[in-house]
């Protein structure tokens, strides 16, 4: 057995795979939506993304790589089954929020910043995994289309329509919270720009 081929190996695997642990939990928190469990599936990445290292070419996308074993080492866990068995619904509402007209930082607007803030974490959590898993890869890790395309294994065309019903489903789940917000602003006499 040559050692020192396995231990260059080694160093190899963990030069490309150490730096992307953070994104890799991020990304398999969203999946999940629970820490212990992101913490499973990253650790059987891991394990699976070594066992499986000897066959990598190096020189080709390591990131994309390892995306890929997380999400389908996800999608073959029985929570992922679970997850994917949701049927997508295809939204088609085009109207925009309004914009909301606030000058200042002041305790209302924190609260209202905070309070949207936890609305789109919920609308996110709401969609299907596979809007969720797109718009993750493209807004958060700022994988470019061919990255996507080549961690979830579609073409590029896929990438996009979906991650365009991903942003359109997403705006449409938030379209009443931003209607909402701003009907109170306009009932407290807050709304500076009208």
């Amino acid at each position: 057995m040559d050692l020192s081929g396995a231990n260059l190996q080694l160093d190899s695997f963990e030069e490309l795979a150490i730096p992307l642990f953070d994104q890799l939990y991020n990304f398999a928190h969203w999946l999940t939506q629970n820490r212990d469990e992101a913490e499973d599936l990253v650790q059987e990445t891991y394990v699976k993304a070594l066992k499986g290292f000897p066959s990598f070419q190096l020189g080709t996308n390591f990131r994309a790589w390892i995306y890929r074993i997380l999400r389908n080492t996800f999608l073959t866990s029985r929570r992922g089954l679970k997850v994917t068995m949701t049927v997508p619904l295809d939204f088609d509402g085009d109207e925009e929020g309004p914009e909301p007209a606030i000058e200042h930082d002041t305790p209302e607007t924190i609260l209202l910043t905070r309070s949207s803030h936890e609305a789109l974490q919920s609308a996110i959590d709401e969609l299907p995994v596979h809007f969720r898993e797109i718009l993750l890869l493209c807004e958060v890790e700022e994988m470019s289309y061919q990255e996507i395309s080549e961690t979830l294994s579609v073409p590029i065309g896929t990438v996009m329509s979906r991650l365009s019903r991903a942003r359109r489903a997403l705006r449409n789940q938030l379209l009443p919270h931003l209607r909402q917000g701003a009907g109170q602003r306009i009932a407290r006499g807050t709304n500076h720009g009208v």
